[in-house]
């Protein structure tokens, strides 16, 4: 041993073997550091959000055994994926929990504090802008909400060329979109460019007659800004589903991960449904048959893609997701739609305005059966697809969602930072036990246990008086944080930076 000589300039540099070996060594690194992963790379899922429109939590059987909706395909995804009991809308109607999901952010932070009122601001930043940066495909299908898409002709509720229409235009294609086939706000869920002649605005059984029909006055538009009149009539879900499957099926064939939304326009008024979905429904209202129909619908499309994404052999390396806005539309006495044991409906803070369904499939991170009582919320997606990418967020401005990586891993059952909610004059500050509320602006208080009493039939905001206010400080200072927000002090900080 003494005798030996290592010349490693001659015995390990010279050979072609260990200097690959140490570039690959390198390199390794370099990506490490960078974050830079292969398209190949199963660090880089795909991506689904799916949403349906005002659907309860009691609607779906999975988590209402006793409701009369027949979801088989989503059934099984709940089954195979993870089911999350407390799920929740970032608000209690349509445009501001869409919002959050694209931005981590509670809606009252860019002024988006309702349905049909504000736009997402060019200066917010968004999961298909990140995503699009990493080597994403990014495509948004179905609903909108965030803006007007057109300043030419009237369309939908606010497009046109009028100030409104000028003032929120806010097309998807502005927000990192490759790909898009969007309406601005509602259409009806089957033949979604006609209306009969005597439209209530809740339900009518479809058109057997398409001639008769008139337009319903809302377009589908693409992400160059032209009408789509094609491949137009049936069931609306089938519609949307037609777009989004071919541009999935585009980036799997160039090895691309792919972004894509799918946010459905049912079950939300007007509800029409064709004649294969009503038919397990013939014993109920006309009303009722149509809005359970088009729930059936969504399930069939629901099995159509993930049977394409099981054909594409995608299927355990894509995250999906699927949730609702919001709690069901109209009194509980005479709309179809269930929130089940939980109080209050669409545009209320109580827990069925804004505890909705909520289910991830992804088969190689997730196993079957899997079930949480974690309390998550639609603002918690960008976080949690960041955090799986292991991409930073480009910012220092404040977020309200969290990661749900180490929930999903089984590693957190508890939720350490509340979620606020705002709504018209409703404000809500939940933890992990207790929910804070007020319909008053703060002037009064309700305190629930939502662990013992997940239907709020107790306040106990006399028994607690110091609970209630310290939840209510906590509460302020997360609101003036919005406020402050809303007047742009998150934006020039943002340029700086970049």
């Amino acid at each position: 041993m003494k005798n030996l000589n290592i010349n490693l300039e001659s015995t390990f540099w010279q050979k072609p073997s260990f200097r690959w070996g140490i570039a690959a060594v390198v390199l390794f690194l370099f990506l490490s550091e960078h974050r830079i992963y292969s398209e190949e790379s199963p660090s880089r899922p795909n991506i689904i959000l799916m949403m349906c429109d005002d659907l309860g939590w009691g609607d779906l059987q999975c988590y209402n055994p006793q409701s009369p909706i027949v979801t088989p395909h989503l059934n099984l995804m709940a089954k195979n994926g993870l089911k999350f009991n407390r799920f929740y809308a970032a608000a209690p109607v349509c445009s501001p929990t869409r919002g959050s999901c694209l931005t981590g952010r509670h809606p009252f932070r860019y002024g988006i504090y309702f349905a049909n009122t504000g736009h997402l601001p060019q200066e917010e930043i968004t999961l298909p802008e990140i995503l699009k940066q990493h080597g994403y495909r990014t495509g948004h299908f179905g609903k909108w909400h965030l803006g007007t898409l057109t300043t030419k002709i009237k369309d939908a509720n606010r497009g046109g060329p009028t100030k409104t229409g000028r003032m929120h235009f806010s097309p998807p294609q502005q927000h990192g979109y490759d790909a898009c086939f969007v309406t601005e706000s509602k259409v009806p869920t089957y033949d979604p460019m006609l209306k009969p002649k005597k439209a209530n605005g809740k339900s009518w059984d479809f058109l057997k007659d398409r001639s008769k029909g008139f337009p319903y006055g809302t377009f589908y538009w693409n992400e160059k800004g032209k009408i789509v009149s094609g491949n137009l009539e049936g069931d609306d879900s089938r519609v949307i589903m037609d777009r989004a499957i071919p541009f999935m099926n585009a980036a799997v064939e160039n090895k691309e991960p792919f972004f894509a939304v799918i946010w459905f326009h049912a079950p939300h008024l007007p509800v029409v449904a064709g004649a294969k979905h009503v038919a397990p429904y013939s014993n109920y209202s006309q009303y009722e048959r149509n809005y359970y129909g088009s729930v059936t619908a969504i399930d069939e499309q629901v099995g159509r893609l993930r049977k394409q994404l099981r054909s594409w052999n995608v299927a355990d390396s894509t995250m999906f997701w699927f949730c609702s806005d919001n709690g069901p539309e109209g009194k509980a006495k005479s709309a179809p739609g269930s929130a089940s044991l939980l109080k209050g409906r669409k545009r209320s803070l109580y827990e069925g305005g804004i505890r909705v369904p909520g289910l991830l499939e992804w088969p190689s991170r997730i196993d079957s059966q899997a079930t949480t009582d974690f309390p998550a919320v639609t603002s918690d997606y960008l976080p949690t697809i960041l955090d799986a990418l292991q991409i930073d967020y480009p910012s220092s401005r404040p977020l309200d969602g969290v990661s749900l990586m180490p929930v999903i891993e089984g590693k957190l059952q508890k939720r350490a930072k509340p979620i606020g909610f705002q709504s018209a004059k409703q404000q809500v500050w939940m933890n992990q036990q207790y929910k804070l509320y007020s319909a008053d602006a703060g002037n009064s208080w309700e305190l629930y246990d939502l662990l013992e009493d997940p239907a709020e039939t107790k306040d106990l905001s006399h028994d607690f008086p110091d609970r209630v206010s310290s939840l209510s400080q906590s509460l302020e200072l997360w609101i003036k944080s919005c406020k402050n927000s809303d007047l742009g002090m998150d934006y020039p900080s943002i340029r700086n930076n970049q």
